[in-house]
């Protein structure tokens, strides 16, 4: 599968659509579309992983940099539609403890509000 990146506006937030593999090649591309949301004044943003069917760990450090600026300017990152070999990294890694995860891009918009 190509890699390939979608921004959208969610109910409320930013939606950025992910598909393809995150790794070395293509982690670059999806930290600067985030970058590029952040910077755009986006403060809630959800990561749609549900086409994404590996993901090393420069994809895994991207998004924990998202995590970070986005708390910094008292925002908030949710990640959707994590499939079970993507899961297994921010299980290992103690990062799903940090960064919410949800089944579908709807349930993390509705645990919004309810986010710390």
């Amino acid at each position: 599968m190509d890699f390939a990146l979608t921004t959208r506006p969610g109910r409320v937030g930013t939606v950025v659509e992910v598909a393809g593999d995150l790794d070395m090649s293509t982690t670059p591309q999806l930290r600067d579309r985030l970058s590029e949301v952040v910077e755009g004044g986006a403060r809630v943003v959800v990561v749609d992983l549900a086409d994404v069917g590996f993901m090393d760990s420069s994809g895994l450090g991207a998004l924990v940099v998202t995590y970070k600026e986005l708390r910094e300017r008292d925002g908030w990152l949710g990640l959707a539609g994590v499939r079970p070999p993507v899961r297994k990294v921010f299980s290992v890694t103690s990062v799903d403890r940090v960064i919410a995860l949800f089944d579908t891009v709807q349930d993390a918009e509705e645990a919004f509000p309810a986010a710390p």
